[in-house]
């Protein structure tokens, strides 16, 4: 299986943000932009893998501005990294008034997705390597390891003692 470069898996989704969309106080609903922001990491995962993905975890997803009624949700998703069958999508939302063209970030968070066999059974497996290029797809790559530690420990996947790079976060590294 060949690596593939996190650009590769770059999407950008847009939504209109209607009345049905909206609490009444006329901003977009929480979930709503969770569900596209979950739809557009899936593209992602999927365009990464070239085989069906499923969601398996999202990261702390908090609301920094809201979006209001009318306005434009711009998402972008992209592979962080990958491990053997998950892969860590970093994803940004921003809103945008289409009237004044004023863009406001609104959202971040990282999901996890698994590469699914495409055959009956559905299980898990391999995805390709991701090659980071800019500056920011390497910041992204070198902290995906601590995040996905953090995930699994906080599933009870892992033992904290064993989440090596969070050790190394957390830990006295000899500074004075």
């Amino acid at each position: 299986m060949e690596a593939k470069k996190a650009s590769e898996s770059f999407i950008v989704m847009n939504e209109m943000v209607m009345p049905n969309d909206t609490n009444h106080f006329g901003n977009l609903i929480g979930g709503r932009l969770m569900y596209w922001m979950d739809i557009a990491a899936a593209m992602s995962a999927m365009k990464h893998s070239n085989l069906p993905c499923m969601t398996a975890s999202v990261d702390n997803l908090s609301f920094k501005t809201p979006i209001k009624l009318g306005n434009i949700v711009h998402i972008e998703a992209k592979v962080s990294r990958s491990f053997n069958t998950s892969m860590e999508i970093h994803v940004r939302a921003w809103g945008e008034d289409p009237l004044s063209k004023h863009t406001y970030k609104s959202n971040e968070a990282y999901f996890t997705f698994v590469a699914l066999d495409a055959n009956d059974n559905h299980r898990p497996i391999a995805s390709p390597e991701l090659i980071p290029e800019t500056e920011e797809e390497k910041k992204l790559y070198d902290g995906a390891l601590r995040r996905r530690q953090l995930r699994l420990v906080l599933a009870g996947k892992m033992k904290a003692g064993d989440a090596l790079e969070l050790k190394a976060f957390f830990t006295n590294s000899g500074v004075e």
